[in-house]
């Protein structure tokens, strides 16, 4: 799985500017008699407490590997509270896994097993600030899953296609939000954004429903090669598998739109 950094951090860039915009008040004598040079010991300071914070000179934006093997576990819940960090989750593929994939620096998955239900929790305030590598997850397929994905700017990339899940809540701030329908869903899907679009895309021959009322600002477009739209705000997959199971899912946003394909 390759490891890749979604965004620079952003302190050195703020640290450049407030720099360069001080050398041209000075360069305009627009600082009167202050002496720009009295300041570079300012310079140590924030190296040093770069240094203490972080162990090394530039922030780093990989991310680390992990893994971790089912064992005897036959349902999961996975919580992920990701702040402004991206969220990618899909099916995974090696059997005998539970759960591998790319995490933040000091982010790895934190797993409680009660009987035979693991519970993953990841937290974007156990990340250093400076912190900013996609969080990517594989999820084993033949156990129902539990998921709980939110963040305030990161967007969410979900494929559920080969997953089983037991129920989904996802919530956005302003990050958009990417999801495909799993294959097999026992209870209802929720998926929420305040303020960016969300994209659902169902696999032919799912058999899907989607309550996805419009409001003011938050507008549907679906696909009318893919979906029936009745007027209540249902849309129902067209060209369904008769024998595959009922996926439910509510869409909601407050600024926006969804995009059903």
């Amino acid at each position: 799985m390759p490891l890749k950094g979604s965004r620079g951090p952003w302190f050195w860039p703020l640290l450049l500017t407030a720099a360069g915009v001080a050398l041209l008040l000075n360069n305009f004598l627009l600082l009167g008699d202050f002496n720009l040079t009295t300041l570079w010991p300012l310079l140590l300071v924030v190296v040093g407490a770069v240094v203490l914070l972080q162990g090394d000179w530039t922030p780093s934006t990989e991310g680390r590997t992990f893994g971790v093997t089912r064992g005897s576990v036959e349902s999961a819940t996975l919580e992920i509270s990701a702040g402004e960090i991206d969220v990618q989750i899909r099916g995974l593929e090696q059997e005998g896994r539970l759960i591998a994939g790319q995490y933040a620096l000091n982010s790895r998955p934190v797993m409680q097993v009660n009987d035979t239900h693991a519970n993953l929790r990841m937290n974007r305030s156990a990340t250093p600030w400076i912190s900013f590598a996609d969080w990517e997850m594989a999820l084993a397929r033949d156990l129902p899953w539990q998921i709980r994905v939110s963040t305030h700017l990161g967007q969410v990339n979900v494929d559920l296609s080969a997953l089983i899940v037991q129920d989904t809540w996802i919530a956005s701030g302003i990050g958009d939000i990417r999801i495909i329908a799993p294959q097999e869903a026992l209870n209802p899907l929720h998926v929420r954004s305040a303020l960016g679009s969300i994209h659902f895309i169902s696999p032919v021959g799912y058999q899907v429903r989607i309550i996805a009322p419009e409001k003011r600002l938050f507008k549907v477009h679906a696909d009318e090669r893919r979906y029936e739209t009745f007027d209540d705000g249902v849309y129902v997959a067209r060209d369904v598998n008769d024998d595959a199971p009922l996926i439910e899912i509510f869409l909601s946003g407050t600024f926006g739109d969804a995009y059903l394909t």
